[in-house]
């Protein structure tokens, strides 16, 4: 995958020709440390080399040249001091770290054998091979592989399938051009494949002739340059191959010579040490599908700080299920070839619980570092001191997993002082708290730092549920939605998602719909035992805490349940945070409580494992809240302690719960919505009550009085079978919500004088509403929206606090109440969609109304005169015109006309064809958007532009508009899209805007693009009459820069410019002063990221501006067309004359200066086209035509089809 993707290997031979260069090969930076210990003296001859350097000429060590260290070999006598180090292969010497694969990896062959046949394939190679095997080693030898000019396919395949290549150099290997051919094969594929080991054997041969190209060697290639002088890179390979294979350690046996005094002995040592290195480098299985491992095990890697000596302990903690021992094994891969020695211990919490399991890690231990499978320790106290003084010397990489307990973990690490400086251990555990108490008890002296594995983000949940679920093939959308949904079920937890994926995959689309369904509901057995394996480790009081937030407390403030805990003697101050140390539940910034969805829904499992008598169980509790509780109340529970219920959508019957017997005194809080069994709200026996939430109860159809003294809030909407609302007795009643109560008919005296709040929206069948909700004194909502069948009202309306009242879409409603003089509060009057005939008189004494919205009112004709007496009227929406009042209506205090207007909302309103309040810009000092839309309205005239804070005009739909005279100074947004007339009209919104742009009208010169492909697409595309502009947006008060762009829709900018491209430059002509300059874009559907970019005489590119255009998501619908060439456009007015100049003079001008104009951006950025309106002095020609066929994507280097 992907995400595994290692870093390439570095060039061996780039790295070690040059002995100078500052990345020098690994054994000469060893020989430096070398020197630089003794020099301190404090050295000791570190495990993996010893003192290569004094032992040179020993026979064991083979160089060429004064203190150079090719290639060594130890030799028998020393074997035993060579345990504890690895063999540096040709990926070792060049990248420190493997990295981890995404899986075991399956390997063909453990051993490949390269060697030259005529020499060796009947003595040493054949004893080799034959060892080799006897040892359970899979070793290839190419005995039966045919011979040609180009070594096979087949072969190469072969080397890339093998773990461990070694290469038996003998006398006459290079004469050879097969055996060259491999051995450059094997160099190539030990640089590109970081686990693969390469190992020479110099059989009889001295290396430093093969490296030097000396002796038989030298003359071997020699003839070969002869024979291949027309092909030298071929020869030159093979040299380089030589030369890097000399550079890797391996053996040497030369015969008669020590340390080896039989060649059987040389064979049975290189057995040995292959079956190590195999043993110590089979890499540990990570998983199938690794998503996400790479980043999480790059991030502990960096936390190791593997380059520091000293002892340093990684503790993983996290969700169960959430990947810590996985992520554990991947770092195992990746970096345990970095130490002398290191073990993976499996299961350690559950060892070191008897003597028995602590004797079998130790033993492992040992075992797995010493590389010696004989180490038998007897007892746990025997097992310590074998530690401590074996290992004392070591360097180690230990990963403990599944950990549960820090004092026992001294029996493998002591006080983490019993191993090497530049150790590093990993700990991988359940609860985060082991961590506080390994420092405090274990790691007292040295470092313990500590990592929480995340969840998977979308993307990489995404990836692992795919890859498990469709076997990497690509699901449709279907299918896609569907995983979607598991992904989201799952919420970032690996295990989840792997379990589902696999239990899905191959599996019909019904059967997917039908398992997610059952998910829900019942949980997936394989998913909860291993999450339940965190709660089993619980105490009794623990796992009570656990459960009260699973069922009830998710999501509430940590404060909060605490209190209500406490109550319940289970001690939450101590059991909360066991619970997050143990990633069962987690504590946001805000103190929230919160835990993973199937962490709850297996606490929710283990409730109902416990049946319905779990209730009876918790007779203290305050707070009860189970959504789709499957039981009836139990009859015999009544916890006197009980604050709040909330059980929506269970089959709770009121009657059951509430009872004069049982009163619940400390009752104030209860949620049943849903809940299909209520279906009558039966006297309260809860004096307490303030809050009952009855929203759903589709079978609710009467109530009685409630005898709530306390209630303050009550919600009834969508109680669709509710026929009658009797007196409530809820004095204390502030909030009634009776919304979408279809069949509620009247309104009734409900005993309900504090109401603050009421909703009465769509009940349909709401003839009348009572007199006595007209005097309410403290009710300031009201809302009674879409109650189509509404016909009466009180007559007066008394309402001294009320804000809002909003009666939209009451079409039945013909007559508005009078508003007393009391009613001075109200803000917002929404009558639009009503049925009403006219606006009484007294609509003066609502002197603060800011809002009032009377749109399409069909049967209002007029407005009364004292409407404009509403000075603090801010907003207005009317379906008349009538807005000229005389100077009676207006007193001197008021000042003239609607002087806090700032929206006039004419829309609809086909009488209008003259506005003439449009001639009084006075009329309006604060108006800053008039709505024309819809409107007769022939002409906007000049008279708008005086209009001083006008920002917005909309005209849109406007059949009969055949002239705009001017626009607002103000302006920020023009529409008149779809007032088709406007096109034939000189003074059209375009020509507005060129007009306040200032620049020459059109004019098309010579060095404007033109080909014949361009005017084909720009004929046969464009329609035959050209668009007007339908709507303009300008981006700031003025139009002085590219933070001041204009957006377009229309086809006419695409005629205006005057240089236009499908490429990223254009270039044009000027004279000795820079002209204005307007640049235009039509960009694709993305958001547009880009740089404006200008060279003048040729000179260097300068970048002018940046350009940022987000794409506000307004929708080109209907014709084809308008989603491809009326797309939106956008002019920038580059005017940055002074610098433009300044860069002209430095560029030696003259009459006539070339200027080349570039647009750079993203890959993810696209143009249609572009262009530029410029004074330029080229040569006029015909109409230039662009070809709309193509897109520009990316830095303007590709042209690209965009149908």
């Amino acid at each position: 995958m992907e995400d595994f993707i290692s870093d390439p290997i570095g060039d061996v031979g780039d790295r070690r020709s040059n002995p100078r260069s500052p990345i020098r090969s690994e054994i000469e930076e060893i020989g430096d440390r070398i020197l630089a210990l003794r020099s301190e003296r404090r050295w000791k001859p570190p495990s993996p080399i010893r003192s290569e350097i004094e032992e040179i000429g020993d026979g064991g060590l083979v160089g060429e040249g004064e203190g150079e260290v090719a290639a060594y070999d130890l030799g028998p006598a020393r074997r035993r001091e060579r345990r504890g180090w690895e063999i540096p292969s040709m990926a070792s010497l060049n990248n420190e770290g493997a990295s981890f694969s995404s899986s075991t990896r399956r390997w063909k062959y453990a051993v490949f054998l390269s060697f030259r046949g005529e020499d060796t394939r009947e003595g040493f190679t054949n004893h080799l091979y034959k060892a080799l095997c006897g040892k359970g080693i899979n070793t290839f030898i190419d005995n039966k592989l045919p011979r040609g000019e180009e070594i096979s396919e087949e072969l190469i395949q072969t080397i890339k399938n093998s773990s461990i290549l070694v290469i038996i150099f003998s006398e006459n290997y290079a004469e050879s051009k097969w055996c060259l051919d491999e051995l450059a094969e094997i160099i190539e594929c030990g640089e590109k494949d970081k686990e693969v080991k390469i190992f020479p054997v110099f059989y009889n041969v001295d290396p430093s002739e093969i490296r030097n190209h000396k002796g038989n060697f030298g003359i071997a290639l020699a003839n070969h340059e002869k024979k291949f002088k027309n092909n030298k890179d071929k020869v030159q390979r093979w040299k380089d191959a030589l030369r890097k294979a000399t550079k890797v350690s391996g053996w040497h046996y030369k015969k008669g010579c020590a340390p080896y005094k039989f060649e059987s002995d040389f064979i049975q040592n290189i057995v040995e040490e292959i079956s190590n290195v195999r043993l110590n480098w089979t890499p540990l299985y990570v998983a199938k599908y690794p998503v996400g491992i790479k980043s999480r095990a790059k991030a502990i890697e960096s936390l190791l700080d593997i380059g520091l000596d000293e002892f340093c302990v990684i503790g993983i903690h996290g969700l169960p299920g959430v990947g810590k021992t996985t992520i554990a094994k991947a770092i195992y891969n990746i970096i345990a070839n970095r130490f002398d020695g290191s073990s993976f211990l499996e299961n350690v919490g559950e060892n070191l619980g008897t003597d028995a399991g602590i004797i079998k890690l130790q033993e492992q231990l040992l075992n797995d570092i010493l590389r010696d499978g004989n180490w038998k320790v007897g007892n746990k106290f025997r097992g310590i001191s074998l530690i401590e003084e074996r290992l004392c010397c070591k360097k180690v990489f230990l990963i403990l997993d599944d950990v549960d307990d820090s004092t026992r973990i001294e029996n493998l690490l002591g006080k983490c002082n019993w191993f090497a400086p530049g150790s590093r251990a990993i700990i991988t555990l359940r609860d985060r708290h082991l961590l506080t108490a390994l420092k405090g008890n274990v790691c007292t002296t040295y470092k313990v730092k500590e990592f929480k594995v995340e969840q998977l983000n979308k993307h990489e949940a995404q990836q692992l549920f795919k890859k498990h679920a469709f076997l990497g093939k690509k699901p449709d959308e279907d299918y896609s939605r569907l995983a979607t949904k598991f992904i989201d079920f799952a919420n970032g937890l690996p295990l989840a998602l792997e379990i589902i994926a696999r239990d899905l995959c191959e599996r019909a689309k019904d059967e997917w719909e039908s398992t997610l369904e059952m998910y829900k509901k019942i949980p997936n057995k394989d998913i909860q035992k291993i999450l339940r394996v965190s709660y089993d480790g619980l105490n009794d009081t623990e796992k009570d805490i656990f459960l009260d937030i699973a069922c009830f407390f998710k999501g509430w403030y940590k404060d909060y349940v605490v209190k209500i805990l406490n109550s319940c003697e289970i001690y939450p101050r101590s059991g909360i945070p066991r619970l997050v140390n143990k990633s069962l539940i987690t504590v946001d910034r805000y103190g929230r409580l919160s835990m993973h969805d199937l962490i709850q829904q297996m606490g929710r499992e283990v409730v109902r494992q416990q049946e319905p008598d779990i209730l009876e169980k918790r007779s203290s509790l305050i707070f009860l809240k189970w959504p789709h509780y499957p039981f009836h109340w139990p009859s015999e529970y009544f916890p006197e302690q009980l604050v709040a219920i909330e059980m929506p959508h269970s089959r709770i019957r009121l009657p059951q719960l509430i009872t004069q017997e049982r009163r619940l005194e400390n009752l104030k809080d209860v949620n049943l919505s849903g809940c299909e069994f209520i279906t009558e709200l039966p006297k309260l026996w809860a004096p307490n009550l303030e809050r009952l939430k009855l929203v759903g109860c589709e079978n609710l159809v009467k109530t009685t009085e409630l005898g709530a003294p306390n209630l303050k809030y009550l919600s009834l909407s969508c109680c669709e079978n509710l026929v009658k609302l009797t007196e409530l007795g809820a004095p204390n009643l502030n909030y009634l919500d009776l919304s979408c109560c279809e069949n509620l008919v009247k309104l009734t005296e409900l005993g309900a004088p504090n109401l603050k709040r009421l909703y009465l929206t769509s009940c349909e069948n709401l003839v009348e509403i009572d007199e006595c909700f007209g005097s309410l004194e403290k009710l300031t909502i009201w809302g009674l929206a879409c109650c189509t069948k509404l016909q009466i009202l009180p007559s007066q309306l008394r309402l001294k606090s009320l804000d809002l009242f909003c009666l939209s879409g009451c079409s039945s409603l013909e007559k508005l109440p009078n508003f007393h003089p009391e009613m001075e509060c109200l803000k917002t009057l929404e009558l639009e969609g009503s049925g009403i005939r006219e606006v009484p008189s007294s609509i003066e004494h609502l002197t603060k109304l800011k809002e009032l919205k009377l749109d399409e009112c069909k049967n209002l004709r007029d407005l009364p005169d004292s409407i404009y007496k509403l000075q603090q009227l801010r907003e207005f929406y009317t379906p008349t015109a009538k807005l000229r009042p005389t100077c009676n209506f207006l007193d001197g205090s008021s000042g003239y006309g609607f002087v806090n207007m700032r929206f006039l909302n004419f829309e609809g309103y086909k009488g209008i064809i003259e506005l003439d309040l449009l001639m009084k810009p006075d009329y309006f000092p604060a108006l800053e958007m008039i709505v024309l839309n819809s409107t007769n309205i022939v002409t906007i005239p000049e008279s708008i532009s005086r209009f001083p804070r006008l920002q917005d005009l909309y005209a849109s739909d406007c059949k009969l508009l055949r002239e705009i005279q001017g626009l607002p100074k103000s302006r920020s947004w023009v529409d008149v899209e779809n007032s088709m007339l406007l096109n034939t009209s000189p003074s059209g919104l375009f020509n507005q805007v060129i007009g306040i742009i200032g620049i020459l009208p059109n004019r098309v010169c010579g060095r404007a693009r033109s080909n014949k492909l361009m005017d084909l697409h720009f004929s046969n595309s464009l329609p035959s009459q050209t668009r007007a502009a339908e709507w303009v947006y300008f981006w700031g008060k003025s139009f002085d820069g590219f933070d001041r762009a204009i957006t377009f829709k229309g086809t006419e900018m695409l005629k205006w410019c005057n240089h236009r491209s499908v490429d990223n430059s254009i270039s044009f002509f000027v004279g000795r002063n820079f002209p204005k300059l307007v640049v235009c874009i039509v960009p694709g559907p993305e958001d547009f990221y880009g740089f404006v970019e200008i060279s003048i005489n040729g000179y260097e590119n300068r970048e002018y501006e940046s350009i940022h255009l987000v794409d506000e998501s307004i929708d080109l619908v209907g014709d084809p067309e308008d989603s491809e060439y009326f797309r939106r456009q956008y002019l920038f007015s580059l005017t940055q004359w002074s610098l433009l100049q300044r860069h002209l003079n430095e560029s030696n001008p003259t009459d006539q200066n070339l200027v080349k104009v570039s647009i750079r951006y993203g890959t993810w950025s696209s143009i249609k086209m572009w262009g530029v309106h410029v004074e330029c002095t080229c040569r006029p020609q015909e109409d230039d035509a662009v070809d709309y066929g193509y897109s520009i994507k990316g830095w303007g280097l590709k042209k690209q089809r965009t149908r």
